[in-house]
């Protein structure tokens, strides 16, 4: 997945994050196989791009 193919992402941010700043991470649906994720203080910035299961097993082991 290059940088061109997330430019049309919509990017969703966590209900976790708050609203001051802090603690912000977005992700965004619709891709098949990989959960895009990114800092949302820093739209321009890195993505991770994870497998669906890795996000799964990411989100199971922080609740």
């Amino acid at each position: 997945m290059n940088r061109t193919g997330l430019s049309a992402a919509t990017w969703i941010k966590s209900s976790y994050s708050d609203d001051n700043g802090g603690n912000c991470i977005e992700v965004a649906p619709g891709f098949p196989e990989t959960v895009p994720v990114r800092d949302s203080k820093n739209p321009d910035g890195p993505v991770l791009v994870v497998t669906r299961s890795a996000w799964s097993a990411l989100l199971s082991a922080v609740r």
